[in-house]
Order: structure tokens, then C-alpha cells, then sequence
């Protein structure tokens, strides 16, 4: 079995021989929450223990422990979902995840962007990337965005080059196409898959959908650059000039380097989807109490 790791050494602004980005932005971001599936299986709390009642005879009882984080942050509701088909393995899920992702954006839109092998590993290894400072290439379930990344130079300065961030609106149109709704409601279905490949990733125990809100959340508070994005390049690879932005995730880089106005559409459209997973997870979290 193919080994993967949470950790690379590739850089944000590499390019590859043939001139293609590692950066496959917004697609990433759909297939990443279009693909991701959930069916958990509510466990019940155990209750709080009780103190008995304070003799006054005795010393005050110490004050009971703060209740600790919880494993589960966001549990997903799925008594509501209707009966389906039992889930492949792991190991046998490229069928259906290719059908379930290219019934959603599209055959056209999945044959050209989409690789189609892997599919389940190399989501749950991006989403797990974004909030990191790199995501790496070649864990990345898509191809590379066609076209060289484009820096515009003026003596010793550079900045991105305007002309780049239309190299990503025909994903951002791909994106916002989907229904939120039904987007969410395919991720609810298929949760036990993508939970599996994040426990091989090195974390039993824990939740998949926390991750998956916690990357959505990082890349709703990139921030947003009204003007030109200066660049520096230290050696061979451009890099953000100003050392704030340098320091951002990789999420958030990725919503920087697409432009102010793709970023704004791409922001919207993970703001419903965010809604639509808050009311999954509010169900989820009731129906655990």
C-alpha cells in the first residue's frame, strides 16, 4: 500500500518542468468537501459524576474538574439520511467516488481536473495539508491549473501579475455550480471511508469532520489585499514579500494567489457550505447529548 505522509518538503510557488502550477485551488477545495463522506455512529456521553451531599461537619468538597475537550467537536447527524447502498472499502472506493464527484461537478469537469486513483487518500491527506504551511503536490487529488504562474516585474520589484487569477475563474464557475445542499448531504453519506484514511494518516481517535471545519475556517479568514501583491524571490522561487502573508497557511495562500475578486466567489460558496455542515453538525450534536 501506497505510504502517506502529513508532512513535505515542497514550497508554495513551485512550478513544475512544464510550466503548471501545484496549486489546484478551487476545484481542491470543492472536491475536498464534495468527496469527504460521514457516517457516524453517535456514542452516548458518559454522565457527570455527582458530588454527595457536603456534610458540615467536613471540610468543603474541591471543585469538580473541568470537563474535558471533547474527542468529537462537530458530530454529523446521519439518522435523517435515507437507506443506501452499503460502502465499498477503502481499498475499493474509486469506483463510487469517481461517480459520486462526477455526478456533482460534472464528467467533463472530473476527467480533465480530477485524478482519479487514490481519491479517498489524497482528499483526506489535502484537507489535512491546508491548514499547514504547505500542501504538497503529490498528495493533491487534482491535476495542476493549466499555465505558468505569472509574476509582473518592475526593476527589483514584482508583483502578481493580474493576468494570472483568470487562470482560476472557469474552477471558481465550476464551484459555485454546486448545489451546497446537496454537496453536503453526498458528504454525510460516505463519512466512514474518508474517517478511515485520516486514522491512517497517523490520528486514531480522532475526527475527520473537525479537520475538515478547521480548513474551512482557516481559509474564511485569509485576508483580503485590495491592491497589487508584492513579491520577493530570495533564490529561485518566488515568495510573498510581506512576511504576514508568507506565514499563512497554505489555504489561505491559495485564496491570495487566485486574486481578490475569484477569492470573494470562493468564499461565498464555502460560507454556504459551512452553513449547511453547522446544521449537520448541530443535528449530530443533539442527537449525542
Amino acid at each position: 500500500m501506497e505510504q502517506w505522509s502529513v508532512r513535505d518538503d515542497d514550497r508554495p510557488f513551485v512550478r513544475s518542468q512544464r510550466g503548471a502550477e501545484f496549486w489546484v485551488p478551487v476545484l481542491a477545495i470543492l472536491v475536498i468537501v464534495v468527496a469527504a463522506a460521514a457516517y457516524y455512529y453517535l456514542q452516548s456521553r458518559e454522565p457527570a459524576l455527582t458530588l454527595p451531599p457536603q456534610v458540615t461537619a467536613q471540610p468543603p468538597a474541591p471543585p469538580a474538574p473541568a470537563e474535558p475537550e471533547p474527542a468529537i467537536r462537530h458530530p454529523l447527524d446521519t439518522s435523517a439520511q435515507p437507506a443506501a447502498p452499503s460502502l465499498p472499502t477503502l481499498a475499493n472506493s474509486d469506483s463510487m467516488m469517481r461517480e459520486s464527484v462526477a455526478g456533482l461537478i460534472g464528467r467533463k469537469a472530473f476527467t480533465e481536473n480530477v485524478i482519479p486513483a487514490q481519491l479517498v487518500r489524497r482528499i483526506v491527506a489535502t484537507v489535512d495539508n491546508l491548514p499547514r504551511p504547505t500542501a504538497p503536490r503529490r498528495m493533491m487529488p487534482l491535476q495542476p491549473v493549466p499555465g505558468a504562474f505569472l509574476a509582473a516585474a518592475s526593476g527589483d520589484n514584482a508583483t502578481i501579475d493580474p493576468a494570472n487569477f483568470a487562470r482560476y475563474t472557469p474552477y471558481v464557475h465550476v464551484l459555485e455550480s454546486v448545489n451546497a445542499h446537496a454537496l453536503v448531504q453526498t458528504y454525510v453519506h460516505a463519512y466512514p471511508l474518508f474517517q478511515r484514511a485520516y486514522e491512517e494518516l497517523g490520528y486514531p481517535g480522532k475526527y475527520f469532520n473537525d479537520r475538515l471545519i478547521l480548513a474551512i475556517d482557516d481559509m474564511l479568514a485569509a485576508p483580503e489585499l485590495g491592491g497589487p501583491v508584492p513579491l520577493a524571490r530570495p533564490k529561485v522561487l518566488y515568495e510573498f514579500a510581506d512576511p504576514d502573508l508568507e506565514a499563512r497557511s497554505a489555504g489561505q495562500k491559495i485564496l491570495l494567489r487566485m486574486g481578490p475578486e475569484n477569492a470573494a466567489h470562493v468564499k461565498a460558496k464555502l460560507r454556504d457550505i459551512r452553513r449547511e455542515l453547522d446544521a449537520a453538525t448541530r443535528a449530530g450534536g443533539q442527537a449525542s447529548r
